[in-house]
């Protein structure tokens, strides 16, 4: 069964984070399996990729519009996740946002 996201025919968005950690865990995993459940509730939320090696981390979510990235950014939930990210949890990060106009899927 594959792990990748299932999206719909482009154009859609994709929002790669990319991180790496501080050694603060403090309920992290937790927080982060939160977020996708709470993510995968989001109208025009369509999938999400993760692969973190122990020093960086980098989660691709998928949205149907900026509209809805907007409105995952400004949830309350997500907000103090970020809040306690950029005071606990990550060293540092990188957030971009990509309008994905083309896709290709190979499975055996």
């Amino acid at each position: 069964m594959s792990r990748l996201a299932k999206t719909h025919q482009p154009p859609y968005y994709a929002v790669i984070f990319s991180s790496q950690r501080t050694e603060i865990d403090k309920g992290y995993e937790k927080m982060a399996e939160k977020m996708v459940e709470l993510a995968s509730q989001q109208k025009g939320f369509l999938g999400v990729e993760s692969s973190h090696d122990g020093g960086l981390g980098i989660t691709v979510s998928y949205w149907e519009s900026l509209d809805a990235i907007k409105q995952w950014k400004e949830h309350s939930a997500h907000q103090v996740a970020q809040n306690r990210g950029k005071k606990e949890w990550y060293k540092n990060f990188a957030l971009r946002v990509c309008k994905v106009e083309r896709d290709n899927f190979f499975e055996m």
